[in-house]
């Protein structure tokens, strides 16, 4: 009874290049995200998936509707992966609310689980929600393989969440746009990430160290 999860995150957005704080903004893949998104197609066109899931934002759901085309199947939306919301950081360039918001954006760059600010999720909250997601859908497909389309902020809490791995975490993992790993569960060991950050499919990236 292996199941076998890809976890992926979405294609490049305005929001990556231009160094915004994106949250629950609602950006659309640019051209380089339709690219690599294509090219991420391409690289799992001979993986089977008996189901493929998706934060609700567009820059997901693109991403989740190219690995779904030619297949018989459609992505299903998951709030459970919908990305953290930031409240008033999202949309903005990271540059201004480092001058408007030091110490908090101070804690963004060392240990953003102790993040607390008004109108903005958690990073607690986020893990919490999305293992819940994950935990529910893995029993539905045991001994399968379905593949899960969602956002930075939620693949490194949601790895840290299934293995274990005591906060600070964020910073100590790095999944790129259009990047995917695989998670395997047996009911006797749950759990295994047995592939990160795999990019080999992708002719550019750019690199998010904020």
């Amino acid at each position: 009874m292996r199941t076998t999860i890809y976890l992926i995150r979405h294609g490049e957005c305005t929001g990556n290049r231009e160094g915004l704080f994106r949250g629950r903004y609602d950006f659309l893949l640019n051209e380089v995200g339709i690219e690599q998104a294509r090219s991420l197609a391409g690289e799992l066109k001979s993986v089977h998936f008996d189901a493929v899931y998706s934060s609700p934002l567009s820059r997901a759901l693109e991403t989740a509707k190219a690995i779904c085309e030619g297949r018989e199947i459609e992505p299903i939306v998951e709030q459970g992966f919908n990305n953290i919301s930031l409240g008033s950081w999202e949309g903005k360039p990271k540059k201004e609310i480092a001058e408007k918001f030091p110490k908090e954006f101070r804690l963004w760059r060392t240990e953003p689980e102790k993040l607390r600010m008004e109108g903005a999720e958690t990073l607690e909250k986020v893990q919490a929600r999305a293992v819940k997601a994950l935990a529910r859908i893995t029993e539905e497909w045991l001994g399968g393989s379905f593949a899960v389309l969602t956002h930075r902020a939620v693949i490194k809490p949601l790895i840290a969440g299934i293995l274990g791995i005591p906060a600070p975490y964020f910073w100590k993992l790095h999944p790129e746009t259009a990047s995917y790993s695989i998670i395997e569960h047996t009911l006797e060991r749950g759990y295994a990430l047995t592939l990160f950050n795999q990019t080999k499919h992708l002719k550019e990236f750019i690199r998010e160290d904020v």
